[in-house]
Parts: structure tokens; sequence; C-alpha cells
């Protein structure tokens, strides 16, 4: 009767397993996950980090490093259509959708072995299983000794949302997830949603060939972002062939013989199908925190996310939470908690040094965060919108330069797009917000400067290099100080 029922006979009941003890565990190896492991172990911990699939999570497995692995093979495709206008005469390029997959594979691959190395080199215990919060210093991993710890970390990380009515078959209807191993470009691709990961496969796909429509709920792409840069985005879209739908609210979803479709009513309140080969859902990503046992624990969780305070405490001595998983509600923030992997890095570093006792870092400050799309236009930000920085009081002033302006930009036949800084009225940096060629790699200096709080009149004493891109930042700085230099 045991054994029907799941159960197991006293006679045969296996003897209690043995405790492993160590000084931190840590629920989960993605970003943040190992990031608090190395940090623990740097500072003389000892660590255990349990993680049920493979440590990186979804950053290195199914999110950054694989898209933008993606990304650059559709960049390349970018650059050899346009050789020819630089002299060089290729043809038209052809995808090898195969080997597109397996160079994406190839970089996760490399940077998960480099991983593990590293976690087993500074002997750190990565034990491969599901992890449950049996009590706040007690992890229960199926088939292993229970880990008890003197703290814990919880970092289960999240999972790729749907929408209600949709069912997700890896066919019709896609997540980020399945997006990654199609075995080919579909012909024509719907994207619900357009935030980082919709805009990013839509260039990609747009890249590869397929006719790509891109449906919004809210008024505008990107609409985390400026809206300036928001609406340049939409034009360069635009301009490439992808159809866009912003307020527009998704009713109904079926498979078809020929892939889905999709009843939409549109921001001007007009019904309309929309068809394609291909249905990819990008409305964000959910909290893994159901049937963990964090409740029990005595951790608070709404819609699924685990509340913490700023030093993503979570109210129960001795446990913290980090990465996608966590909301910050009392902190006041002009935006929700950003789920990027450099921010559950960093909180991985700051709550390792607290189970330490050697704080060494100020908790993470998510206006200063950096924000970066890998759309064709790339998208950078930092600090404040200009929309946020008049809602919170500031006396604003702005100063935007084109790309067009640079003569590195018409080198590279890439100029569409802008720099824009945001500052108060007393020269103090809010905020600064680009779209355009490359512009995510030059947001490190942007973040210096909001975060350090710099004035534009500092910032324009600089020398920046020319030909660069970053010259754009010296002449935005340099008209804020009312200095420009050709305006």
């Amino acid at each position: 009767m045991g054994d029907r029922l799941g159960g197991t006979p006293a006679s045969r009941a296996p003897s209690r397993l043995p405790r492993m003890k160590t000084d931190l565990a840590i629920l989960g190896g993605g970003n943040g996950g190992y990031a608090a492991a190395l940090r623990a172990r740097q500072l003389g911990l000892s660590v255990a980090l349990v993680e049920k699939h493979k440590v990186g999570g979804t950053c290195l497995h199914v999110g950054c490093i694989p898209t933008k692995a993606m990304l650059h093979s559709a960049d390349l495709m970018e650059s050899i259509r346009s050789a020819g206008e630089h002299g060089v005469e290729v043809g038209e390029p052809k995808v090898d959708w195969g080997k597109v997959l397996d160079r994406k594979d190839f970089v996760v691959a490399k940077h998960y072995k480099g991983l593990s190395g590293l976690l087993k080199a500074k002997g750190i215990d990565v034990i491969e299983g599901k992890g449950i919060l049996k009590s706040p210093q007690t992890i229960a991993v199926e088939g292993r000794e229970d880990i008890e710890a003197t703290s814990v970390v919880l970092a289960s990380g999240s999972y790729a949302k749907s929408l209600p009515f949709i069912d997700i078959d890896g066919e019709a209807f896609i997540t980020s997830d399945d997006a990654l191993v199609l075995p080919e470009a579909p012909d024509s691709i719907i994207v619900i949603g357009a935030g980082a990961v919709g805009l990013e496969f839509a260039s990609v796909f747009a890249s590869f060939g397929s006719k790509v429509t891109v449906i919004e709920a809210l008024d505008r792409l990107a609409p985390g972002e400026d809206a300036e840069v928001s609406k340049e985005v939409q034009r360069q879209f635009r301009k490439r062939g992808i159809t866009c739908h912003v307020g527009a609210k998704v009713n109904e979803a079926e498979r078809t013989d020929n892939g889905a479709k999709l009843t939409i009513t549109t921001a001007k309140g007009k019904e309309e199908s929309v068809e394609a080969s291909a249905c990819l859902v990008a409305v964000g990503r959910g909290p893994v925190s159901e049937g963990l046992g964090y409740e029990d624990a005595g951790v608070t969780v709404e819609r699924g996310f685990v509340e913490v305070d700023e030093l993503c405490r979570t109210g129960v001595d001795g446990l913290w939470a980090i990465g996608d998983l966590i909301a910050q509600p009392s902190l006041g923030l002009p935006f929700p908690h950003f789920q990027l992997a450099h921010v559950a890095f960093a909180e991985g570093i700051h709550v390792a040094e607290q189970a330490a006792g050697k704080l060494q870092h100020p908790p993470v400050d998510y206006v200063g965060v950096p924000r970066a799309t890998y759309s064709f236009p790339e998208i950078a930000s930092v600090g404040l919108t200009e929309a946020q920085a008049k809602d919170g009081g500031h006396k604003t002033k702005t100063s935007k330069v084109p790309w067009a302006a640079l003569a590195k930009a018409t080198i590279l036949g890439d100029s569409a797009g802008f720099l824009k800084v945001v500052a108060d009225e007393d020269g103090t940096v809010l905020g600064v917000h680009m779209v355009g060629p490359r512009v995510t790699e030059l947001i490190a200096e942007a973040q210096l400067i909001t975060n350090w709080g710099a004035y534009a009149g500092e910032v324009a004493a600089l020398v920046h290099p020319h030909p660069t891109l970053s010259e754009a930042m010296g002449e935005a700085m340099m008209a804020l100080a009312g200095e420009p230099l050709h305006g």
C-alpha cells in the first residue's frame, strides 16, 4: 500500500542521510548565485552552491550570452550587405542557420566549462539537484544530504512568461528559450513584447530575412527607455521593414496549419488579424519561487517575487535573496527592479560580504545601473530619463548630439540615432540615453559620470579622442556647460 501511494514501508526506509555543514549555502547557480559563491570564498567562507540545471543560469545558457552570439552573426549579415558601400564587393550573404546555432553553442560551452572549472578551483561545493528551503538555514536536495548553513542566499532565478491564453508548444508559439534552438529561421514571426528580449529577437530574425511584426501593449517600443529613444527605435525598425503595433492588445491566439494567428485590437481600436510562421512571446520573466519552501521559512512572497530591503535581506535572520527572484517595493524606484545579469552579480557580491561580516561595497544603486539592449539599433542608458527626472522634482536641461554630426559614425556608415544627456539645472548629470551604433560599449563612461554625480562642466573639460563615437559625450557636456563647440 505504501508503494502504491508513493510511500516507503518502514522496513525498507533508508537510513537518515547525514547533514552537510557549511558557512554559506546558495540556492541557484546563475550570475547572482555564483558571484556570491566566489566572493564568499575570497572572504574565507566555506560555500555550497545548489543548481538543478547548469551553473551559469539563464544568462549563460538561454539569455545574454547565446542571444548576443546570434546577434553578432546577424550583425555580420548587415555588415556584409553594406560592404559594397565601402568598396568591398562580396555579394549577397547567405545564412547557414546550423552554423549560426553551432557558433552560439560553442560560445556557451566554452564559458560554461570555464565557469565550472573556476568554481572547482576555488573550492566551492557545487551540488547538482533541485534544492528546497527546508528551514531558514537548511536546504534539502533530493537524494543528497541536507545542507545546513550559517547563512543562506536564495537565487533561484526566473522563467520566460507567457500570456494566459497562449499555450507554448515550441513551434507555433515559442519563448526566448525556444527561439535559440529553432531548426531554421522562420519565414515570418510575430514578437509580442518590445522590451529588450523582444527587440533583440526581432532584430535577429529581420537580419536573417524573416518578415517581423512587433506587438507592444504600451504606447511605444522600448517603453522603459527615454521617450525620444523609443521614438528613434521605432523609426529605425520601420525603416528596416519591421511592422510595429504599439498600444495594441492581443485578444486571441490560435495555431493554424501555417503557424500562428493573433487577433489584436490596435491603438485606434480597430480589430485586426496577424499571421506568421511563428509567434515569440516576450512579455517578461517570472520569478522561480513556487514550491521551494520560501513562505514556510518565513519569507514574504508577493506575486511570486521575494520581498527584500535595500540590503537584499528577506527579514529572516541569515537569509538573503537576489537576482530575478526579488522585488524591492520599499525603495521607491521610478521603475521596477531590473532583471539584469549584472545586477544579480552585484547583489551576489554584496550579500556574500554581509554573510562574511566584511562589507566592503555599498548596496546596489539601482538608478545608477547601466542598461543595454543589443538590437539594431543598439540602446544603452543609465540614470533617470527626462520624464523621471521631472517627476522627481528636478528642473532639467538636456543636450542631444546626433551621431550624424560625428566623422566616426559617417566612416562606419551608421549615423542614425543620438546621445542625450539629462542634467539638473545646476549641471549635475542625472542620466545619459543613447540609441545607435555601438552604444552598448559607450555606456561605461556614462555610468561613471552619472554615478559620481559629475557636473557637465567637469566632463566638458576632459578631452575625448578624435575621431571616435565618444566625442558625442564631450560635445553634449560642452553644450550643457554653455560652451558648445559645434552648436
